[in-house]
């Protein structure tokens, strides 16, 4: 594919993830063995429509990003991002968010929060054109690309932090992959709970909608705060949760 992105005439060439950026991760261990490296996804980051959008974003201590995942199978397991989880605020025990928006094709997103070495829940959202998912504080996460179609996403995040794959790594994974299957668990997880399926839903407080473009959030970027200070937004990921 052609990994320049035009982003309103802004040229922009990505990081791309290699497979054995992923050795970890990858369900089919024995099929890993069998294959050369190659380009799994490409991802921009601090993208702005124009320097008065990216003042305005660096302002408020955000990022813009896009991440594109060509259809793909990692031998038995469907192509995903590596996964991560986001720090914690500082002084708080609330980790920072992350929401995210399907601009092309359809895409699965699993979250799993972590509670004293132990997951305690786990959603899985299908998302299509237009549809978001946020992330909230304390859940690690990853993409998959289940369908036969480019997987084009935006999110924008905080910028003060970076987050952390360690974690995902070292249990070889989320709790649970995605095969052809379905969804199998990840055995490194002692008693992970079942998936729980959600919706992607509007939040007139978050200010999204389905269909509607997330990056015209540049013009009322203090609906972004609940990336920023999710302490402050604690009933509404309450509600997302529930």
């Amino acid at each position: 594919m052609k990994k320049e992105l035009d982003f309103y005439g802004d040229i922009r060439t990505p990081d791309i993830r290699m497979l054995r950026d992923m050795d970890h991760v990858v369900f089919d261990q024995k099929w890993l063995e069998s294959v050369e490296n190659f380009e799994l996804y490409y991802m921009y980051r601090d993208l702005y429509k124009s320097e008065a959008d990216s003042n305005a974003i660096k302002a408020h201590n955000l990022r813009y990003d896009i991440t594109i995942i060509p259809p793909a199978m990692l031998g038995k397991e469907f192509i995903k991002t590596a996964g991560h989880y986001h720090p914690h605020v500082p002084g708080t025990d609330i980790s920072y968010t992350e929401v995210y928006q399907v601009l092309e094709g359809e895409a699965t997103y699993i979250l799993q929060k972590e509670e004293h070495g132990k997951i305690t829940d786990v959603m899985v959202y299908k998302v299509k054109k237009g549809g978001f998912v946020v992330i909230p504080p304390n859940y690690g996460h990853m993409t998959i690309n289940a369908s036969n179609e480019t997987l084009k996403m935006a999110n924008w995040v905080c910028r003060d932090f970076s987050s952390i794959y360690d974690e995902i790594r070292n249990m070889s994974g989320g709790a649970y992959y995605l095969l052809e299957e379905g969804f199998v668990p990840n055995p490194e997880y002692v008693d992970a709970p079942e998936i729980r399926f959600m919706e992607s839903q509007d939040d007139s407080e978050l200010g999204l909608f389905d269909g509607s473009d997330m990056y015209d959030l540049v013009n009322d970027l203090d609906k972004l705060k609940f990336l920023t200070r999710p302490q402050d937004y604690l009933h509404i990921f309450e509600k997302i949760i529930a």
